[in-house]
């Protein structure tokens, strides 16, 4: 196995990491051969609990682990350090802020676990692929599986002069996972015994009491929407697809919408499924791999992101049967939110490197639960600025405990819980963008029609695919279009592969009062929302919402 050499030793030692003895030692960029061997080898210091037994490989060669109690991100226990870095930051429930002193408890706590770890993984890799603006990342984990997923889900070096920049410079950033081990919710500003620490004049996170791997993935999304608007730039929470004659679109969504399954089009290329950045010279994946939800996944429905289940992915708090190594994505016994990380390299339709052009289609998507939206609408620039900063998706009922009816949810930019500055910065630098390049922007419902959650029925991939190629080919944009009330939205009356009572929502219900009372109601949650979040933006942009 890789052992770290003499340079990366002293950057780690610099930084706490103790590897002046022979505990612990120190894997610096394992293979994956290698993280296989050590994941499926090596248990935690829990053998009792079920994170703690090793990975296991599954009948299609994917590393199975489970990441114990937590299977989620905890975006309540993320804090940022209050200091003059972040002077600038988005304070609130989504920005947290965290003083000098907590820092240094819980810094100390996860340095000082991970020097009595046996043995610990260094991963070194890229945040972006534009070499203008990717960051070096370094994480330092006791998982191995810890690290196999950032393997995957950084840009991994491509030579010789990629590995001697970390020799030479060290890191820009470092991750510091100690995820095995608890804060102490004693410590000033903890609200349980996870802890997901950001400190932006240091330029280091780090992870106490959740193993989810997510959060390392998450934790740099954030960190790139701190740096690339400072830059210029902007962060997008977006999937992103080039076509046959290089025009590029930009999908926007929150979890469960569709926008991984959507990005994973055989007529275009995919440039990523998550997190990009748009600069003057076009678009750039932040990653180098991909994290999909796999509740329910089957080769029939997602033929291309079954297909990545191979030697080298991961899969996260899946159940599988022992003796056939077997996965059964419809068991959620662990959680509903099972998880898929592999290289982007194994989606067969993937551009390396990973940049396109500037868009020429951006397309918002929300599962409307209430089943009142289109399923494709044209907005306006003061619509798209509007929607954006919305972010509106819906949970329906059964997916959390007390959710009995549909519920609207509504993160801005279709991704609040990584920003890092206001909503309106970010809309802002999307409307220039949009202006500048002549953009269409859509939103495109993947949800209900006909009624809402347990009464209508949800749209099909194929009728939400046969609505992505009426936007790319051109067809929708010329298409006769009617108003919806209350929103004002501009709807296609038409789009081939795609009954016509689909397309304009009030003939897919039984009872036009119902979906008109429906309609009204959830305008009326667009419209607090607004009022509540968002009472100082533009008249411009408030008054391109519902009513």
């Amino acid at each position: 196995m890789n052992i770290a050499g003499d340079s990366i030793k002293q950057q780690l030692l610099e930084a706490g990491i103790n590897c002046s003895r022979p505990i612990p030692t120190i894997f610096y960029n394992l293979t994956v051969p290698e993280l296989y061997e050590a994941a499926t080898s090596f248990r935690s210091s829990q053998p009792r609990a079920v994170d703690s037994l090793p990975a296991r490989v599954t009948a299609d060669g994917a590393l199975a682990a489970f990441s114990g109690e937590r299977t989620g991100r905890v975006p309540q226990d993320k804090r940022i350090v209050d200091n003059e870095a972040s002077k600038d930051i988005w304070w609130g429930p989504v920005n947290i802020p965290l003083d000098d002193s907590s820092w240094e408890i819980n810094r100390n706590r996860a340095i000082d676990y991970l020097n009595t770890r046996p043995r610990l993984y260094i991963v070194d890799g890229f945040a972006g692929w534009d070499p203008e603006y990717r960051i070096k990342v370094r994480v330092v984990a006791c998982r191995a599986y810890h690290a196999l997923f950032m393997r995957n889900m950084l840009m991994r070096p491509q030579c010789i002069e990629d590995t001697q920049e970390f020799e030479t410079e060290g890191p820009d950033f470092y991750i510091f996972n100690a995820g095995e081990f608890p804060a102490n919710p004693l410590t000033k500003g903890m609200t349980s015994t996870t802890s997901v620490d950001v400190n932006l004049q240091d330029n280091e996170m780090v992870i106490l009491g959740t193993q989810y791997a997510g959060e390392m993935k998450k934790g740099v999304f954030g960190l790139m929407h701190y740096l690339m608007p400072k830059a210029g730039v902007l962060s997008l929470h977006s999937s992103a697809t080039e076509g046959p004659d290089g025009d590029t679109t930009l999908l926007f969504g929150l979890s469960g919408t569709g926008k991984t399954t959507l990005s994973a089009d055989p007529s275009r290329k995919l440039i990523g499924d998550d997190e990009h950045c748009w600069s003057d010279t076009g678009v750039f994946n932040i990653e180098g791999g991909c994290y999909a939800k796999c509740l329910g996944l089957s080769y029939e429905k997602e033929p291309d992101i079954y297909n990545a289940i191979k030697f080298g992915s991961v899969l996260e708090n899946v159940v599988m049967d022992p003796i056939t190594r077997e996965v059964d994505f419809d068991d959620a016994l662990y959680t509903q939110n099972t998880r898929l990380c592999y290289p982007i390299e194994f989606m067969d339709n993937a551009k390396v490197p990973c940049i396109a052009g500037h868009p020429q289609n951006i397309i918002f998507l929300t599962c409307d639960a209430f089943g009142v939206l289109p399923p494709v609408s044209k907005l306006t620039p003061e619509q798209a600025m509007y929607h954006f900063i919305a972010g509106y998706t819906a949970k329906v009922a059964g997916t959390e405990v007390g959710v009995t009816e549909p519920e609207a949810t509504f993160s801005a930019c279709f991704g609040e819980a990584f920003l890092a500055f206001h909503p309106t910065q970010y809309a802002e630098m999307l409307a220039e963008k949009v202006q500048k390049h002549g953009c269409d922007v859509w939103l495109v419902n993947t949800g209900w029609a006909g009624g809402p959650y347990g009464e209508g029925e949800r749209m099909s991939l194929k009728v939400t695919r046969k609505i992505i190629d009426g936007i790319h080919d051109g067809s929708l944009a010329k298409a006769e279009m009617e108003t919806l009330p209350v929103f004002n939205l501009a709807m296609p009356v038409s789009c081939e592969g795609v009954p016509d009572e689909v397309m304009i929502p009030s003939k897919a219900w039984s009872d036009s009062a119902k979906y008109n009372a429906m309609l009204e109601k959830l305008g009326g949650m667009f419209s607090a929302n607004f009022r509540e979040k968002y009472s100082d933006v533009p008249d411009s942009i408030k008054n391109a919402g519902p009513f």
